[in-house]
């Protein structure tokens, strides 16, 4: 190999040389910030918490609704750091909590752990590390679920959004970190991606709820009907710009019961198509 010592050649090489540093500190710089997004971080919060070793399986809840209505409640999970969409799952709060999050929580999280002991494959990996969106209470609520199935051994944890504080069952004051720490960070996504995931949900619900309320008195439009109705379409928007024969593509839907709700939508419209169009609906 010869190296260039003078003229355009050897500033070339040396161009290349920079260039060759450049790059190398550049990939060390993304694999260390990689590093610190992942295995630095938990590594970080295992410090912070007291963990002995790193939580394989992080799982995170947040409960959404609207007034009190339509409760639901998101469960995310982490694996090693990184986000598992395949692991989350969703419920619907049964009981009539009336807005309270305790008791959404507590139902959200006995029903987690139930399914586990009835031997759900679904819920039958535990966490290694529980995560409550909220303060003190919430935390608490946890504690208790996790006690009543023999789970005290789990370790769990709160974060609580107005200062951002991590809640440990074992100290009265919480851990406020500074906005850099990549341990705050990594417990910022979960919590985000389960707020995420929670209202994403909890707004689905919300629309399928104001839609069935408004079919509620069209003739012929039953529940199932409904449902077919939401199936296909989502929301009452596009309900009310479907044609009759667009209407008639839902699954159960016939002639009539598609007239009716184009009439119940476009009550000042006279659809001369649906009168002279007899063909069957799609949908029977």
């Amino acid at each position: 190999i010869t190296c260039p010592q003078r003229g355009e050649k050897k500033k070339l090489a040396e161009m290349a040389y920079r260039n060759g540093v450049e790059a190398i500190q550049k990939a060390r710089e993304l694999e260390h910030r990689n590093w610190e997004r992942g295995e630095g971080a938990m590594l970080r919060l295992c410090e912070i918490i007291g963990l002995g070793e790193m939580p394989e399986r992080m799982e995170c809840y947040d409960n959404s609704h609207t007034r009190g209505r339509d409760t639901v409640s998101g469960m995310v999970v982490f694996i090693n750091g990184k986000s598992a969409p395949k692991e989350y799952r969703r419920f619907r709060i049964k009981e009539d909590v009336n807005g309270d999050d305790y008791m959404a929580m507590r139902e959200v999280l006995t029903r987690r752990f139930q399914r586990a002991k009835d031997g759900d494959e679904k819920f039958t990996r535990l966490p290694d590390l529980l995560v409550v969106d909220g303060g003190r209470g919430q935390l608490n609520v946890a504690l208790e679920v996790l006690e009543e199935f023999g789970l005290s051994h789990i370790p769990a944890i709160g974060l609580a959004e107005q200062n951002e504080d991590i809640i440990l069952p074992d100290k009265e004051e919480p851990i406020r970190l500074s906005r850099r720490d990549p341990a705050l960070h990594i417990l910022e996504r979960i919590r985000d991606e389960a707020h995420r995931f929670a209202i994403t949900y909890h707004r689905s619900l919300r629309a399928k709820n104001a839609l069935m309320s408004e079919l509620d008195g069209i003739d012929g439009i039953g529940p199932k009907r409904k449902r077919a109705l939401f199936d296909a379409f989502i929301t009452s928007e596009n309900i009310r710009n479907a044609s009759i024969e667009e209407l008639c593509g839902a699954k159960g839907m016939s002639k009539p019961a598609a007239e009716k709700v184009f009439a119940h939508f476009h009550p000042e419209e006279r659809q001369e198509e649906g009168k002279d169009d007899q063909k069957t609906c799609t949908g029977l």
